[in-house]
């Protein structure tokens, strides 16, 4: 047997409407203006042959048959809500496997998970911390956190977070050493290396900062020298040098103060954070996109 309703529409507007007492707020919900709101609402009046609202002044006020027919359809749109959801859910439900670097999972992911968690717990994630290069097409990862130029031939690429660097150290430093406030300073200091960084990084090496600085006589060879920069920054954070920081990886460590930067002078990088997933997704790899541009933005 055919239902004989009115337009959706109409009857969400009604709903809207009667939950706030406003055509206004009903209309920022559903993304109308306060006047369609009121056409919606006059057509649904005109389809049940009753009034609905009685219009005031300042607001609106329940006919009792508008107070009557409310509480159904409120719960019919709860019961259309839950369906849906579940609907979602079940797309969404089951192992996500992201590839990230080690560095960015320590510096960025992890402190946000609980977020993701909240968000999507249908959604069971695998992380895979690895600096090795993979390939979406024959490995079991559904995405990938990648840092570089933003070029990855055949994939789609989503800029998530750009980045400046600079010097940091602890707010004290091993041996009641003064924090350095000249580059100059630098020479009775420990340097701390990141001795992983790649070529096409320069800022992440002391060789041009030390250079365009006029300090080409201090020796890299020196310092400590980390090929992880997880603990390239633990090491920092106690004491024991100064070290390039990248303001993604450390933000949160300047924020509490375990980090600061005694010469002020951040530069922006060339390259940037990018979710690379293949060209064809999923509704499951789509949901954590959005997620990490979410937190990005924040």
């Amino acid at each position: 047997m055919a239902r004989r309703l009115p337009p959706l529409i109409s009857l969400r507007a009604f709903e809207a409407a009667a939950r706030h007492g406003s055509f206004v707020k009903a209309g920022a919900e559903l993304a109308l203006t306060p006047a369609a709101i009121s056409h919606h609402v006059k057509l649904l009046e005109a389809h049940l042959q009753v009034a609905l609202f009685t219009r005031l002044a300042r607001g609106l006020r329940l006919t009792e048959a508008g107070r009557a027919c409310l509480p159904g359809l409120s719960s019919g749109f709860d019961s259309l809500e839950q369906a849906v959801t579940g609907i979602r859910a079940e797309r969404l439900a089951g192992p996500l496997v992201i590839s990230v670097l080690p560095s960015f999972a320590a510096g960025w992911l992890i402190e946000r998970l609980p977020r993701f968690r909240a968000r999507h717990p249908e959604i069971d994630l695998h992380v895979r911390a690895e600096i090795a290069i993979i390939d979406l097409d024959r490995e079991d990862v559904d995405l990938a956190v990648r840092y570089g130029t933003g070029r990855f031939p055949g994939l789609r690429a989503t800029e998530l977070l750009r980045e400046e660097a600079f010097p940091v150290c602890a707010p004290t430093l091993v041996g009641g050493l003064r924090l350095p406030r000249r580059f100059a300073e630098l020479r009775r200091h420990t340097l701390l290396h990141a001795s992983g960084a790649r070529r096409n990084e320069p800022w992440i090496n002391w060789g041009p900062w030390l250079r365009e600085a006029g300090l080409a006589d201090i020796d890299l060879a020196r310092g400590l020298h980390f090929t992880d920069s997880a603990i390239l920054y633990q090491a920092a954070m106690a004491g024991q040098g100064i070290a390039i920081g990248r303001s993604v990886l450390i933000g949160s460590h300047v924020a509490a103060g375990r980090l600061v930067k005694p010469l002020g002078t951040p530069r922006l990088v060339a390259h940037a954070y990018y979710a690379v997933t293949r060209a064809r997704t999923t509704p499951k790899v789509d949901a954590c996109v959005r997620w990490l541009l979410e937190e990005a933005a924040l």
